[in-house]
């Protein structure tokens, strides 16, 4: 299998031949990551962007897997093609005619909600020359699996002939391909009530030149799936599946000794919870005996919960094994809001001496924060986030903005009644107001929303951010990177930062369909304005942050520095803090006494 590595191209590999290029023996297979459109109908892109797509490499290495197995035959040779539109202007003519002379199949993968429309932008000009077209994801697992007949988009690609595919990949790609080879792609391929295992499975891949095309060049896997909670506005519990499944350790030995073969050193382990693996323990000695005895040299990132610190060993040896940064679904700091949720394995107490224990071992966090609960009003907001930057040793917080997914408990309950959800799909990003809130008009939770960013990255906060991670030996410089990225996303860019990147490009041909092209002569001087002006204002806030570092570095006893949040927890006076009493009677009705309430390991992390 070969690698094309054109720049023209940069995602491209082999591996396809349908009915108009049997004859050539070869079978193009082009999986496109698609992205989806900022609120002037341009496609959201960067030269690099931040998050690498895991269901791509998933994909793909699916795909490769097939290749080498000849499941088209011994004749056909399968070449594969694969984007990711975050960081790629995607060559459809070109793609439509490799397809068109080869024969093959334009699958659009891990497509989320917000990404559908563009998705169906992309489709429609390839199904109009006749070109097999799939999409699977998000967007059309959970509405399979959620809803008694399907949304009016999905009803327009069935209408279209695009072949929809609901659940996972794994063990059944192969008919998928044989199917589109034939000429006979099936309207739907529904596998929600039979989620495959994944000890053994084939694992995800990208080539080198793919993986490069995101900041860090950042590789992903994940080494798990599914959740057994409940939490009302998730997605994964519905389309991932309540019953979890894991990776075994040598796979994901595998997967990194991979990556590392072919210079990567990066990688982003996309389980919502990683503490909830059971092989959690055995991956980590794995990974630990790579970077302590194999001397080999890698970094990870992680997602886990609130009370991943109450497994024995597992901070210490998460940061033994190169785990560098962490995200923990904090969500909320009101029990009453967790609780509407049905998000009550938090424990709002437990959140500082969590945050303490990754501290400890150098290891940056990162939060997300949902604004919007049905109890939430301005000032509770403005409250609880004044409480957070106080008490809590955060490094970086997202805000999001509760939004009604489609494959969660939230939407499919206002489906059911009947309650006004925006129709537009490309708005459910999760910072944009989807539907009605008791207490808030859409533009006030907007304003919160919009204020919460710059209520926490004040400079005052971001001086505190830095003077915490200079006491704690962390790397101040990278930390203030990652605060510059954060918060110029949503400054500069009105963009969250996890579809931020590095140098936004917007290209004039590639815009909504329903929104006319801009005459040239207005859109490119424009561009090149907001080029200047962005760049300004990024040098603005680099000077700013810049301005606070260096002060600190002249601080001779800035190691020694300590607050609230970085004080070690007694249990006593932990009851007397602003967190604690502000919500102290909503804990003791959700949760019970938290002075009393001791989980064991287990219940830690399920």
């Amino acid at each position: 299998m070969r690698v094309d590595t054109n720049a023209a191209a940069p995602a491209a590999a082999s591996v396809a031949s349908a009915a108009n290029g049997r004859e050539r023996g070869r079978f193009r297979l082009v999986l496109i990551k698609p992205s989806h459109y900022d609120d002037d109908g341009y496609v959201i892109q960067w030269l690099r962007a931040a998050i690498p797509s895991n269901t791509l490499a998933q994909l793909y290495g699916l795909a490769a897997e097939c290749a080498e197995r000849q499941v088209l035959g011994p004749d056909v040779q399968i070449e594969i093609e694969a984007y990711d539109e975050t960081n790629t202007v995607l060559p459809l003519k070109r793609i439509a005619r490799r397809v068109k002379r080869d024969g093959g199949l334009v699958g659009l993968v891990g497509v989320q909600s917000n990404q559908f429309p563009r998705a169906m932008d992309i489709a429609r000009p390839l199904r109009a020359q006749g070109i097999p077209v799939a999409i699977g994801g998000f967007h059309v697992s959970g509405c399979m699996a959620m809803l008694p007949e399907p949304p009016a988009d999905i009803k327009e690609a069935m209408d279209l002939g695009i072949g929809l595919f609901a659940g996972e990949a794994e063990e059944r790609l192969d008919g998928v391909l044989r199917d589109a080879h034939a000429g006979n792609l099936k309207p739907v391929y529904n596998y929600m009530d039979d989620l495959p295992g994944l000890e053994g499975a084939t694992v995800p891949f990208l080539p080198e030149p793919v993986v490069r095309r995101t900041a860090g060049a950042h590789a992903s896997f994940d080494a798990g799936r599914g959740c057994p909670f409940q939490c009302s506005f998730c997605t994964i519990i519905n389309v991932q599946g309540r019953k979890s499944r894991y990776r075994s350790p040598e796979d994901c030995e595998r997967i990194v000794r991979a990556n590392l073969a072919q210079g990567v050193r990066r990688f982003f382990i996309t389980d919502d919870n990683f503490a909830r693996n059971k092989d959690w323990e055995k991956i980590l000695d794995r990974l630990i005996h790579l970077r302590e005895v194999e001397k080999l040299k890698f970094s990870l990132v992680i997602q886990v919960d609130t009370l991943c610190h109450r497994l024995p060993n597992f901070v210490e040896k998460c940061a033994r094994a190169g785990v560098k940064r962490v995200f923990i679904g904090l969500e909320n700091v009101n029990p009453d809001n967790l609780t509407a949720a049905k998000k009550r394995q938090n424990k709002i107490w437990e959140y500082r001496k969590m945050l303490q224990a990754w501290k400890a071992w150098g290891v940056l966090t990162y939060a997300g924060y949902i604004l919007g609960f049905p109890g939430d009003t301005p000032e509770s907001i403005r409250r609880d986030i004044e409480i957070i930057k106080a008490e809590l040793p955060i490094d970086l917080l997202e805000f999001f903005i509760l939004t009604p997914l489609p494959g969660s408990e939230d939407h499919k309950t206002l489906w059911s009644k009947g309650v006004w959800m925006d129709p537009d799909m490309n708005k459910y990003d999760l910072n944009h107001v989807t539907t009605g809130h008791a207490t808030m008009s859409a533009a006030e939770l907007k304003a919160v929303y919009d204020a919460a960013w710059h209520q926490y990255y004040s400079p005052e906060h971001a001086e505190t951010i830095l003077k915490r991670a200079a006491a704690c030996r962390m790397n101040v410089g990278n930390m203030m990177f990652l605060m510059l990225w954060f918060y110029g996303c949503i400054s500069v860019e009105k963009l969250h930062p996890l579809e931020g990147g590095w140098f936004r490009r917007k290209v004039w041909s590639q815009r909504r369909s329903g929104m006319p092209r801009e005459n040239p002569l207005i859109f490119f001087p424009r561009r090149a304005w907001e080029v200047v002006d962005s760049h300004a204002k990024w040098l603005g806030i680099l000077w700013r942050f810049g301005t606070i570092r260096r002060r600190l570095k002249r601080d001779p006893s800035i190691k020694s520095y300590t607050d609230l949040a970085l004080t070690p927890v007694d249990e006593d006076a932990e009851l007397r803090t602003t967190l604690m009493q502000t919500h102290a009677g909503k804990i003791g009705k959700t949760y019970g006494a938290p002075t009393t309430k001791k989980d064991t390991p287990a219940e830690a992390a399920e």
